[in-house]
């Protein structure tokens, strides 16, 4: 796992272009908004309304990326996780953080340890040239316990949620637009979710791209969500940066993951660059599909 912004070393866009309408979706109105999340560009369509009405909308989800960011970013000093990973405890987590650490335990257990938040000595070690060997002692998921009252790390550890919390954070999106009364809409904040259709009827139309920008696979999005991971988006001075938890080598330099949730297909494509048997995780998530990998 790695800095949050690693994917946008990926291009993953509609394939008729998200943020410029084309001449055949013209007619239907569309509401457009970029910005940042987690330090990097995201965006949104919204179809049925304009920008102007659209304008209270986007400042509902400008305050709720800042919210989140105060739980996941790992660059702001007040951050739930930074605040964690300074002491070793932290008292009162949020429901934010209690969904994403749930999660991710499902998937260190379905992965075999693939999917490990506590990697993060490991990728600062090597991001900074220290000691990565030694890091590596300090990797174990099952030292880390949470509950509503507190969440605990094993001693020496700090963990990342990066390989996940983009997912979440593009999840509680989408949920903040539907309950707007919004049906139609595509969000992306790191990974993608597509609800209804675009402003024709039809689904959303996506496309994966490696990190030069050549076009891999070609993905339609209905009310389901898109995610990738390209191991050498962003290369560390000894190979790439999502790192085996075990040690071992990057098994796929890219994987692209469908599920009803974004979260899930985050953390999945994460895993799934170290594994060879998808299947075998896959067995455990059956609403997920492989959609890429290469």
């Amino acid at each position: 796992m790695s800095l949050l912004n690693r994917r946008r070393f990926l291009s993953i866009a509609a394939a008729g272009g998200v943020l410029a309408g084309s001449p055949a979706l013209a007619a239907a109105p569309s509401a457009f908004w970029k910005g940042r999340a987690l330090g990097a560009g995201a965006s949104m369509q919204l179809v049925g309304i304009d920008n102007v009405d659209a304008s209270a909308i986007f400042a509902r989800v400008e305050a709720e990326i800042v919210r989140l960011e105060k739980v996941f970013s790992l660059y702001l000093p007040d951050s739930e996780i930074a605040r964690l990973n300074a002491s070793g405890t932290l008292t009162g987590p949020s429901f934010d953080l209690l969904q994403v650490l749930s999660l991710s335990g499902r998937l260190n257990r379905a992965t075999d340890g693939a999917f490990d938040p506590t990697i993060q000595p490991v990728w600062q070690a090597k991001a900074t040239g220290a000691d990565a060997a030694t890091a590596q002692d300090l990797v174990g998921w099952q030292h880390v316990q949470f509950d509503s009252a507190q969440v605990r790390l094993g001693a020496g550890q700090s963990i990342t949620l990066n390989g996940i919390a983009q997912g979440y954070i593009t999840d509680k999106i989408a949920a903040l637009l539907r309950a707007q009364g919004l049906r139609d809409v595509l969000v992306d904040m790191g990974e993608v979710v597509g609800l209804g259709h675009r402003p024709d009827g039809t689904a959303w139309k996506m496309g994966v791209a490696a990190p030069d920008g050549t076009l891999l696979h070609r993905v339609q999005l209905s009310d389901r969500a898109l995610a990738t991971s390209a191991a050498n988006g962003t290369v560390l001075a000894d190979g790439p940066h999502i790192l085996d938890p075990k040690g071992g080598r990057t098994a796929h330099g890219i994987v692209s993951v469908s599920a009803p949730s974004a979260a899930l297909a985050d953390g999945l494509s994460t895993a799934l660059c170290l594994m060879d048997d998808a299947a075998a995780v896959l067995v455990h998530f059956p609403e997920a599909e492989l959609v890429l990998r290469a």
